[in-house]
């Protein structure tokens, strides 16, 4: 397993490919980023599924209207990071690679498109520790390295 690759992949399991685009978004203070959480009660970071032939941008600017409805520009690429994990609430095992990107600007333009997740505002620790998936965490570690 590689320094970005998370979970563990089975021999012999059929993984679903989803391919993931992210983005971490920081408050105006620039102390805080922002995480989503779906109806399961975990956190992530705003972005999701890349759909048909999108572009990596486009899939952060169609994720951050329906999650977050903020306009979104988006910054500097943090790499890519794999993900094997089996979901118990769509009862399916997902391969997962994820490009994470950070967002160097936002405007709140209206409410969500979805209405049924949470958002929340977190420290860097904070939000290291809520958290769900590894690479999610990766990347906001990856952040950190730049900016020290």
């Amino acid at each position: 397993m590689t320094a970005n690759q998370f979970g563990k992949k089975i021999e012999g399991v059929a993984y679903q490919f989803r391919m993931g685009i992210h983005l971490i978004v920081f408050n105006s203070a620039q102390d805080k980023i922002l995480l989503v959480s779906p109806p399961n009660g975990s956190y992530l970071l705003p972005g999701g599924e890349r759909e048909d032939d999108e572009t990596h941008i486009e899939t952060l600017k169609r994720e951050s209207m329906e999650e977050l409805g903020f306009d979104i520009e988006v910054g500097e690429y943090l790499g890519k990071a794999d993900e094997y994990y089996y979901s118990t609430h769509r009862k399916q095992y997902y391969h997962n690679p994820a490009h994470f990107y950070v967002s160097s600007s936002w405007t709140k333009v209206s409410e969500p498109l979805e209405d049924f997740n949470t958002l929340k505002w977190a420290t860097i620790p904070e939000a290291l520790r809520l958290l769900k998936r590894g690479s999610h965490r990766w990347a906001v570690e990856q952040l950190i390295g730049i900016e020290q």
